[in-house]
């Protein structure tokens, strides 16, 4: 089965959404099948920031299946590349299916329409894009978009990937029906660190220390998460709080944010410790004695599955999209969108250590079974089969 993965980019600048493509690609390359990622070098859209320093238009071997990458041209702002969309054109009947990972991004959008156009069968992936929250950004002119281009596109695909049920249930569709699939996302952790960064940073072992590790964005909840950490300090409750992210799109509302938390009543006891990766990512997981997410919306989260395949609880809010699936295998504790909620569920989470131990543990067993991405993979294949692509 030749399998074309289609992405805007893989910047780590842009998260994990786009980084998740890297690990689909490796796994269905694991699992037999015949993979090509064709992605542009964005590297951020802010003036000044480089583009990544790559081959182009030249197939690279990597953890078993070729990635090409394409300059983005005539524009860089939405990571638009002609070169990309000409290529396809060129090759799409040497595949069999196309997985196009991204909507309302205009090489996404335009690549749908050229497979359409070349009779490559193709899935689409929304990166959350089509939740009701997201679509209200940028409103009107989303309507004109999804009219022209995402609803044609939506209409045509064999089908639309989205990574947890409830982002399947309150996506829009723009009058259209699809064919849905719900895969998770899958995890795989680099080993952690030999030093352990609560001893480099100096904090005692009977604190408990509480992590954020995401992109510094508003949907993440900061405006809940500043007060509730507050409340906890105003409680008398021992704990550090670590802010492990930023925003190289955002660095204004970054700096904002890390101001608020310098000038805040917890500021002794918080830690800016900025981007991680890696083993340090690896580390600052398996410190954590609880990791925290209080997002507006989020269709799936995947820094959530990676606190628990290391057996850290969690707490997040009710629109990170994996909430029932956190609540059924009791691997921490879901809240609401509100101040109130949060500080009493933080509240509830540092309450008693062995309840802690054993929602890591529930936590673990589940991201173990079900975000492995070898599992993801075969099932994958096997849907792209229910299509009419066979291996």
């Amino acid at each position: 089965m030749k399998i074309l993965q289609i992405v805007p980019s893989v910047s780590l600048v842009y998260g994990g959404p786009s980084q998740m493509v890297l690990g689909l690609s490796h796994a269905l390359a694991q699992a037999g099948a015949d993979v090509t990622l064709i992605t542009t070098d964005a590297n951020g859209d802010i003036a000044g920031q480089a583009p990544l320093d790559v081959p182009l238009e030249t197939p690279i071997e990597q953890d078993g299946y070729n990635i090409i990458y394409f300059r983005c041209s005539p524009f860089r702002r939405y990571k638009f590349s002609t070169k990309l969309l000409r290529w396809l054109a060129e090759h799409a009947k040497e595949y069999d299916v196309a997985h196009i990972h991204a909507l309302f991004s205009p090489i996404s959008s335009m690549a749908a329409t050229v497979a359409r156009q070349q009779g490559l069968p193709y899935v689409l992936r929304p990166l959350g894009t089509l939740d009701p929250a997201d679509l209200k950004k940028k409103q009107q002119l989303k309507k004109l978009y999804a009219a022209a281009l995402e609803k044609p596109n939506l209409a045509h695909a064999a089908a639309v990937h989205f990574t947890t049920q409830q982002e399947a249930t309150v996506s829009e569709r723009f009058g259209v029906k699809t064919n849905d699939w719900v895969f998770p996302l899958g995890v795989v952790l680099p080993a952690q660190a030999a030093t352990s960064p609560r001893e480099k940073l100096g904090i005692p072992h009977d604190r408990p220390v509480i992590l954020f590790m995401s992109r510094i964005d508003p949907k993440k909840g900061f405006d809940l998460l500043i007060p509730a950490l507050e409340n906890l300090v105003e409680a008398d409750q021992a704990f550090d709080f670590v802010l492990a992210g930023g925003n190289p799109q955002d660095p204004d509302y970054e700096n904002q944010i890390k101001q608020q938390i310098q000038a805040s009543k917890f500021a002794q006891q918080a830690h800016l410790v900025g981007f991680v990766s890696g083993s340090e990512k690896t580390a600052w997981l398996e410190t954590a004695d609880v990791f925290v997410l209080p997002s507006y919306y989020e269709n799936f989260g995947i820094a959530v599955a990676e606190a628990m395949t290391v057996a850290t609880p969690v707490v997040i809010s009710d629109q990170v999209h994996i909430w029932d699936k956190v609540k059924q295998a009791d691997a921490g504790w879901v809240c609401e969108c509100n101040i109130d909620s949060l500080t009493q569920t933080l509240k509830a989470s540092l309450k008693d250590a062995a309840d802690r131990q054993q929602r890591g543990s529930n936590a673990q067993k589940y991201a173990l079974t079900h975000y492995s991405w070898g599992a993801i993979a075969k099932r994958m294949i096997a849907a792209y089969g229910s299509i009419g692509v066979t291996a």
